[in-house]
């Protein structure tokens, strides 16, 4: 007589699940655009049926939006984290320089670029870009203060200098997809100028050997934007009927 032992169904938590689609959705925007994530897409990478996706993300236009807002707070904890426990903010800032630059930062230049297109008829979209373009004024003129506090930068107007020197990247950023091998070295550093320049800085402070200290340089982007979604359930999965009833429903869709 054959027997079985009958496999207790493990199921993830609703925040577990939707960290999951958020974080792949975040991936699929960086590697092939904004306009790739829908809610089939993210449920074939997921192996699962559209239902879930649509039980968490109702609107595919949600889901946009927090794939974007996703991968853009990866980059800025990144880049310009809020905390700088180990090293200067002149440090910090050299840091910031040294990683917008390269492949993996124009894989972020492109997702702002697509963002920013489709923001003009996609007002969730639109919503998101301006909040993350805000916090990274803020996070900028937030390093460029502490700087101006320990004296080592100079200027009378933090919030202008961020800007300033935002707008210069975005200006560099806009290049992402063409052929910059040909670009003159003044225009290459125009962002390392305009902020010693706006800071009061010697030129060439912030690309000089050892400008750094010894901050991390790797930046991956996919990585980043995985780190940076919310996780509100240490567990990743759970072996007990989720409690709202609605997502047992729509787990149990999935694994049929």
């Amino acid at each position: 007589m054959s027997s079985s032992v009958q496999r207790k169904r493990i199921r993830k938590s609703p925040e577990a699940r939707r960290a999951e689609i958020v974080a792949t959705a975040a991936r699929i925007a960086l590697t092939e655009g904004l306009e790739c994530v829908t809610l089939r897409r993210v449920a074939e990478e997921l192996s699962v049926r559209p239902g879930l996706i649509s039980h968490y993300f109702p609107s595919a236009e949600d889901l946009v939006a927090e794939a974007f807002s996703t991968a853009a707070l990866g980059e800025l904890d990144t880049l310009l984290p809020a905390e700088r426990p180990d090293g200067t903010p002149a440090q910090y800032l050299a840091r910031y320089f040294a990683l917008s630059s390269g492949e993996a930062y124009d894989d972020i230049s492109r997702l702002w670029i697509n963002a920013r297109h489709l923001s003009r008829y996609r007002p969730v979209l639109r919503e998101r870009v301006t909040r993350m373009e805000l916090a990274s004024d803020d996070r900028l003129e937030t390093l460029i203060l502490d700087g101006v506090a320990r004296g080592e930068f100079r200027t009378g107007d933090a919030r202008s200098a961020a800007i300033q020197i935002l707008v210069v990247l975005d200006g560099l950023g806009a290049h992402a997809n063409s052929d910059r091998t040909d670009r003159p070295p003044a225009v290459a550093r125009l962002a390392l100028s305009t902020a010693e320049r706006a800071l009061d800085l010697p030129p060439g402070t912030l690309d000089a050997p050892g400008a750094t200290g010894t901050l991390p340089l790797e930046y991956s982007p996919t990585e980043a934007a995985e780190a940076a979604v919310p996780r509100a359930a240490a567990a990743t999965t759970v072996a007990v009927t989720v409690a709202d009833p609605a997502d047992t429903a729509a787990e149990a869709d999935a694994d049929a």
